[in-house]
């Protein structure tokens, strides 16, 4: 028994895929009958006259499709197919056969699990729409098992960056361990150091446009201080916290014409792109477990007292509490920032306007609690009343003193975290950058960790 091989030309203007099919059949005339049909509709086609012939050639060619007659000697079939199966499980399998016989029919459907099967003399339109439909199907596995190999690709990536992100953790904390006298003093430090990571990360997102540089930070203390007037627990109010320092990452990939527009000049493609923002948030964050507090938090700031927010249009108390102080606290700063008006707005003038907000954007008990926050009105950012500190500049500074306030650039560049205690390498890493960008630092310190006349310049 011969195997014959043929392959139709194929249109260099066709980048669509050529699938191959096999033929198996005792018969010369069927094969050659099969080959002219298969051949017109642009398949490759291969050709075994018989059984063995056409387990020699999957062997040597990959195959997509398999056609094999039920009646042919030494080996029929149901064997052939039931071979293919177990040795090539992923070619589709078509039963050819003349005879009604049901029982060697399910034979070979169990034997080789075949696709379908086709009665002799077949009509070349049914034949050729089965053989289309099973094609389709194998193309959609391939799709399925590409894209399944896909994720499961970027799951190890992700879970080598996370493996990668707990080893710097591991140090960062070993470092710590030696650092400190006791284990609360490390839970306290690390705590520390995750604000400090989510202030640089925002600080970069917030260096996309000047409206932006700032704006978390002044947010985050604005709602903390809220959720401490509405007596929120500590884990609680630690969300709220969060959440305002992140509540604008969804807009890292907003074109720099959006972020510089405000959101009452914005046409109706823009405004739904811009109310997509907490969505591509939850996105973002979505990998990091241990943020899914704020995460929720963030995915509802748009949601409005009255019911007419965005996405799910909760009312009242269905709206998350910490989703009600962060829109509070957020539209009460972008207000100032000329984000959500056409022109900047006092503080007085954006009060006034979260007040006739009260019951519509804004849940009334929390817009008393603000009022009774900000007056007498001090800026959002400033620190609070109770902290002595001292201005120094940066050839006064020294070791052993403690920052009173985060160090950011006059650009919004975050630097240092409040409570950073100054050593002498970054006290040098200090002067380096304040000369390198031709910058003139001022940093504001505890008073109890300053020295005399520190605020003097040569």
């Amino acid at each position: 028994m011969n195997d014959m091989t043929d392959s139709p030309a194929v249109s260099s203007a066709s980048e669509a895929q050529v699938f191959t099919i096999l033929c198996v059949d005792d018969e010369p005339s069927i094969l050659s009958a099969l080959r002219r049909l298969f051949r017109a509709r642009g398949y490759k086609v291969l050709l075994a006259q018989g059984g063995q012939a056409g387990l020699d050639l999957l062997e040597r060619e990959p195959v997509d499709l398999v056609i094999s007659d039920m009646r042919m000697p030494e080996m029929d079939g149901a064997q052939f197919l039931e071979h293919v199966r177990n040795r090539w499980p992923d070619p589709v399998r078509l039963l050819l056969t003349g005879y009604a016989d049901i029982s060697s029919i399910i034979e070979a459907v169990n034997r080789g699990e075949i696709f379908r099967y086709i009665a002799k003399p077949w009509d070349d339109n049914d034949i050729l729409l089965i053989v289309h439909e099973a094609l389709a199907r194998k193309a959609l596995e391939l799709e399925a098992r590409r894209l399944q190999a896909l994720v499961a690709h970027q799951n190890e990536e992700l879970r080598s960056l996370n493996d990668h992100l707990e080893a710097l953790v591991q140090a960062r904390c070993a470092r710590l361990l030696s650092a400190n006298e006791s284990l609360q003093g490390v839970n306290d430090k690390l705590k520390v150091n995750f604000i400090t990571s989510v202030k640089v990360f925002t600080a970069l997102v917030e260096l996309r446009g000047g409206q932006l540089a700032g704006h978390a930070r002044r947010v985050a203390d604005l709602a903390r201080r809220l959720a401490v007037k509405c007596e929120l627990d500590a884990r609680l109010a630690q969300e709220v916290f969060i959440a305002a320092l992140l509540h604008e990452v969804g807009k890292v990939g907003f074109a720099d014409e959006l972020l510089a527009m405000p959101v009452v000049n914005m046409d109706a493609a823009q405004l739904e792109l811009y109310r997509s923002h907490p969505a591509r948030a939850r996105q973002l964050l979505m990998p990091l477990p241990d943020l899914s507090g704020s995460v929720d938090l963030i995915a509802a700031q748009l949601e409005r007292f009255d019911g007419t927010g965005f996405p799910q249009r909760l009312a009242g108390d269905s709206i998350p509490l910490g989703a009600r102080i962060l829109a509070l606290a957020s539209d009460y700063d972008n207000l100032q920032a000329g984000v959500l008006a056409q022109r900047h707005l006092t503080p007085e003038d954006a009060l006034a306007v979260i007040v006739q907000g009260s019951g519509k954007r804004y849940d009334p008990t929390l817009v008393a609690v603000l009022l009774g926050l900000l007056k007498p009105l001090v800026p959002v950012g400033a620190a609070p009343a109770v902290v002595m500190e001292t201005q120094v500049m940066v050839h006064a500074l020294q070791t052993g003193m403690v920052l009173s306030r985060d160090l950011v650039t006059p650009s919004g560049l975050f630097m240092l975290p409040m409570d950073q205690v100054l050593d002498a390498q970054v006290i040098r890493k200090i002067a380096d950058f304040e000369k390198s960008a031709g910058l003139v630092l001022t940093l504001h310190v505890r008073s109890d960790a300053t020295g005399p006349d520190l605020t003097a310049r040569p």
